[in-house]
């Protein structure tokens, strides 16, 4: 029996050991925004929803501005990865959705990324340009999905 969870607490500590490699393969752009891959080896995977720009109580914040609604759309994000003992060094990919995009939206996208994720290893990133999202108020949304080491 004590091997038997010896065993098992080994397999349990396996799971938590996570190296996570950003990888940027010869022959594909680099970006200082993003990487092209990145791995994580078995471990506690985080899925974050949409985060939107809506504070506590669900009111949006910033109807109409942009800047304000990345503010707290990444402010979100942040809560989110937080409260699953995440930080924004376990994210491996990024989505964010913006409504109406324009190649002249990438600054403002750009530093409000750089002011939650600071030095970390870029993600994987997507950014889509979409009509709509669920509200009509909402500008921008964002997911992400992290590993914790």
């Amino acid at each position: 029996m004590l091997k038997a969870m010896i065993g098992l607490s080994c397999s349990a500590l396996a799971l938590v050991a996570q190296d996570i490699r950003h990888i940027n393969p010869d022959g594909l752009a680099r970006s200082p925004a993003y990487s092209q891959v990145v791995t994580a080896k078995p471990g506690t995977v985080v899925w974050v929803a949409g985060q939107v720009a809506a504070n506590a109580r669900g009111e949006v914040v910033g109807r109409g501005d942009l800047k304000a609604q990345l503010n707290q759309a990444w402010e979100n994000v942040r809560l989110a990865l937080v409260g699953s003992g995440a930080t924004f060094q376990d994210v491996v990919k990024i989505t964010t959705y913006v409504v109406n995009y324009k190649p002249s939206m990438r600054a403002d996208l750009r530093e409000a990324r750089l002011r939650f994720m600071g030095n970390a290893e870029p993600p994987a990133a997507t950014l889509v340009g979409v009509q709509s999202l669920a509200s009509e108020e909402w500008l921008v949304e964002i997911e992400a999905t992290a590993v914790i080491r």
